[in-house]
């Protein structure tokens, strides 16, 4: 869940400091430009008002001569000024700046030999001009663009366009000018990028944390720790109050559980009694029938194996009750014990029955819990181990583990018998003529349960059953 709410918060972060990003840069690029457009429109208006002393008329014929040619002379001294003042503009801007005429006739240019450009934007420009206004804003410039802005104004005389002032600047310096007010922007937008990835995180964690909760409580609740609760004080208020329901379910569970244990308890206690009352009256109803009686042999096998079911009941409601007493226990020499203690019934039965593995290492476990599932695997692992074969006890070290395997050399169960195998009364189908009540690996189960072990069951090769018993080798 982590993996997919925390993508999508940054997703929505960064989409949202784009969308006020991005137009806010747009906004500065703009004003940059504009800025650089005032500054060309101001000096185009200034070397128009030189261009119109330059075109002013020259005194009329009815003049002396002397006057005219003074006037001349004016009008030329005008003309140099003017691109004298066209070449110093070029020389300190590298901005190239003309004034043509309506034909395209420049009266004064720089560089020298410029003239009226045929592409765009000049041409447009000039052309809006003739018309006898200013030439419209250019198109904006960016930083990773190459085009030129021009800017054009007309030179009026008496109402008539007579002139264009004509200037053409590179968009380089432009876009320098609009990336480095940019910098800041960007640089803001990162810190407020980090900013919302670490609030991210922070939010994430703060509405996961109970549902990490909620789900390390229902896991335990799942392997047999039923006192597990979740603290409600953490989150959003509605995973508080799923927290609450939580809770209040584990409750219901627990009770209902400890309910059940109670009635199979009670129940298996109490018909022990009256069962072996009703054992002895079937063993003293036999001394009045003939020697060999099928049917009183049958009733009285029959009675013998429910007294071991009531007997595996009440162990398995015991094994699920009971609390586990923790303590550090030397495993091997613990399975060196109970294998020893089977060794009898394992010669009668023509098993070799051995250890291999460490011979000495220590686990966290409840060494009475430990001994008694042990027993009952070893016990199911002689029972179907034919004479001749071998049942091995092996402990290893793994890590933080300490592991238990018996492996016996009985017919062994497939694919789909290993799946079912430890539930509760389920024997296979190719073991239902041996004696058991199919609840001792269930017992063995709850005994592991209790004192933080696992069992698991897989094939041994190249016939038999694999039961592996997991401790840890440190407190809980």
């Amino acid at each position: 869940m982590r993996s997919r709410l925390l993508p999508l918060l940054i997703v929505l972060s960064a989409g949202l400091l784009l969308g006020l990003g991005v137009p806010l840069a747009v906004s500065m690029a703009a004003r940059e430009q504009q800025r650089v457009v005032v500054d060309r429109i101001d000096d185009t208006a200034r070397f128009a008002s030189l261009a119109q002393f330059v075109t002013a008329r020259p005194v009329d014929g009815s003049l002396a001569s002397a006057e005219n040619r003074a006037a001349r002379e004016e009008q030329d001294e005008r003309l140099a000024t003017l691109t004298e003042e066209l070449a110093r503009y070029h020389q300190l801007y590298g901005i190239r700046a003309g004034v043509f005429f309506r034909d395209g006739r420049a009266m004064a240019a720089s560089p020298d030999g410029w003239s009226v450009p045929a592409e765009e934007p000049g041409a447009e420009a000039f052309a809006e001009a003739l018309a006898g206004r200013r030439s419209h804003d250019p198109a904006q410039v960016w930083p990773w663009s190459d085009h030129r802005i021009a800017i054009a104004s007309p030179v009026i005389r008496d109402g008539d366009v007579i002139a264009v002032v004509l200037t053409s600047s590179p968009g380089d310096q432009l876009g320098s000018r609009i990336l480095r007010s940019w910098l800041p922007l960007a640089a803001g937008e990162a810190a407020a990028m980090l900013l919302a990835v670490i609030a991210a995180f922070r939010l994430t964690d703060w509405v996961l944390r109970p549902v990490r909760t909620l789900d390390k409580a229902a896991h335990d609740i799942a392997t047999g720790k039923l006192a597990s609760r979740v603290a409600a004080s953490g989150g959003p208020p509605e995973l508080q109050r799923l927290a609450h329901s939580f809770n209040e379910m584990a409750d219901h569970v627990e009770d209902i559980l400890e309910q059940q244990r109670a009635f199979v308890a009670d129940a298996s206690h109490q018909l022990r009694n009256p069962l072996a009352a009703l054992l002895l009256r079937i063993e003293l109803l036999g001394l009045a029938l003939p020697d060999g009686s099928a049917e009183f042999a049958s009733v009285q096998a029959e009675g013998k194996r429910l007294a071991r079911v009531l007997d595996d009941l009440l162990g398995l409601a015991l094994a699920e009750h009971s609390a586990a007493d923790m303590q550090v226990t030397d495993v091997a020499a613990l399975v060196a014990e109970r294998v020893d203690a089977w060794h009898t019934l394992a010669e009668r039965r023509g098993v070799e029955l051995g250890t291999a593995g460490n011979t000495a290492v220590t686990a966290w476990t409840d060494p009475v819990a430990l001994s008694s599932a042990l027993d009952a695997v070893v016990d199911n692992a002689l029972k179907f181990t034919p004479a001749g074969a071998a049942v091995t006890v092996s402990t290893e070290a793994n890590g933080e583990h300490v592991t238990i395997e018996v492996a016996d050399g009985g017919p062994g169960l497939d694919e789909d018998e290993l799946e079912r195998i430890g539930d509760r009364f389920w024997r296979s189908g190719k073991h239902q003529n041996m004696p058991g009540s199919g609840l001792g690996l269930s017992i063995t189960r709850a005994l592991l349960t209790a004192g933080g072990g696992t069992v698991s069951y897989a094939p041994n090769e190249p016939c038999g059953l694999r039961v592996t018993f997991t401790v840890p080798r440190t407190s809980p």
